[in-house]
């Protein structure tokens, strides 16, 4: 999407290049108008490099939610594991002991 809005851009700028070149304004000399044309570039390039540092940005943001959401699962499946031998504790009676709840974990791996 950032890709796509540089390119617009890029294309007015260049639209910009050749409709300065092509008027030939009398209000401008061309010294004035090829200054003009050498800060649009410049802008360009800061707006490219901009872009660039922020999709690095992004693809490091986007790896930390990544390696968020596995490890979201896996203490989502561990709390449930937990939440069902504590439930099957009670029911039976047993008291919720660490030795009664290793064997109901030995028993339901």
């Amino acid at each position: 999407e950032l890709e796509s809005q540089l390119m617009a851009k890029s294309k007015t700028l260049d639209e910009l290049k050749q409709s300065l070149a092509s008027n030939g304004s009398a209000e401008q000399t061309p010294e004035a108008q090829s200054l003009r044309i050498a800060e649009l570039c410049e802008m360009k390039d800061s707006i490219v490099n901009q872009v660039a540092q922020l999709k690095a940005s992004m693809e490091s943001i986007l790896e930390q939610w990544r390696a968020y959401d596995e490890i979201y699962a896996e203490v989502s499946l561990m709390t449930t594991r937990y939440l069902y031998c504590i439930d099957q504790c009670k029911r039976s009676g047993e008291e919720a002991s660490l030795e009664a709840l290793k064997k109901q974990v030995k028993t339901l791996q």
